[in-house]
């Protein structure tokens, strides 16, 4: 996506700010990481700042922004802006991430639920609600990461978040699929709102598909596709960077 964006008009080593796609398996840190090392080998430098606004798991796609150099000191501020995503859940089962990425671990009869449950059930979750983020999340309790307690079988008790659901639209019902479109603030977990939405339902739930469409203003259909972007930094020559950025880089 994205073709006409000139990057040889772009300053990357003072700061800019680029929207990419993150593929489904690859890390937020994977994205980073590529577009560092591209840079690097573009710039003829062995450092320079990359950073992203907003972790996604890696079964999720979707809008990642992504700053360098100076313009990283904006990722804070990009963090605290609302998000929207698409996502996918099934009903009947619970996974211990809340998602497809661990196995199913109980199963629950579906049939009996309702249009009439499914609406009354959307109507919880929108406001301002109580959250607890799923135990396999990067949050840090004792200064380790919870998933990593979630694979050695611990048991950590955590403590629930305020986040508010703007919106919580279900989109199309092929159940025991339910397609569902979000808008909430900083610090949601869709995957615990998924498991919350099928507990509600008196039946398990479990995340299958996530992509982010927009973070504030910024929106996906304004992100260039991590291959098209890397072959575009590829492309690019000393000669076609604006001279001050190039000038900088050398001396650095």
């Amino acid at each position: 996506m994205n073709p006409d964006d000139p990057l040889s008009e772009r300053d990357f080593r003072s700061g800019e700010i680029l929207l990419v796609n993150k593929p489904e398996g690859w890390t937020s840190f994977d994205v980073v990481n590529k577009i560092r090392n591209r840079l690097r080998k573009v710039l003829g430098v062995r450092k320079i700042k990359v950073g992203h606004s907003g972790t996604l798991d890696p079964m999720a796609t979707g809008l990642l922004i992504i700053a360098t150099g100076k313009a990283t000191r904006q990722l804070h501020e990009l963090q605290g802006l609302p998000k929207e995503y698409e996502g996918t859940l099934v009903l009947g089962a619970t996974t211990p991430s809340y998602d497809a990425e661990t196995e199913v671990d109980q199963e629950y009869d579906w049939e009996h639920i309702t249009l009439e449950q499914l609406e009354q059930a959307r109507q919880r979750f929108l406001g301002e609600i109580e959250q607890v983020p799923p135990i396999f999340s990067a949050i840090k309790v004792d200064g380790q990461p919870l998933y990593k307690r979630a694979r050695r079988g611990e048991a950590v008790e955590v403590e629930p978040r305020r986040v508010t659901i703007y919106e919580f639209e279900l989109t199309k019902l092929e159940l025991p699929r339910v397609h569902f479109r979000v808008a909430c603030s900083k610090g949601t977990y869709i995957r615990a709102l998924a498991h919350d939405f099928g507990q509600a339902l008196g039946s398990g739930a479990y995340l299958t598909a996530l992509k982010r469409t927009a973070i504030g203003p910024y929106r996906l259909e304004d992100a260039w596709e991590l291959d098209a972007l890397v072959a575009a930094l590829d492309r690019l020559r000393p000669d076609a960077l604006p001279a001050a950025a190039w000038d900088k880089a050398q001396q650095q």
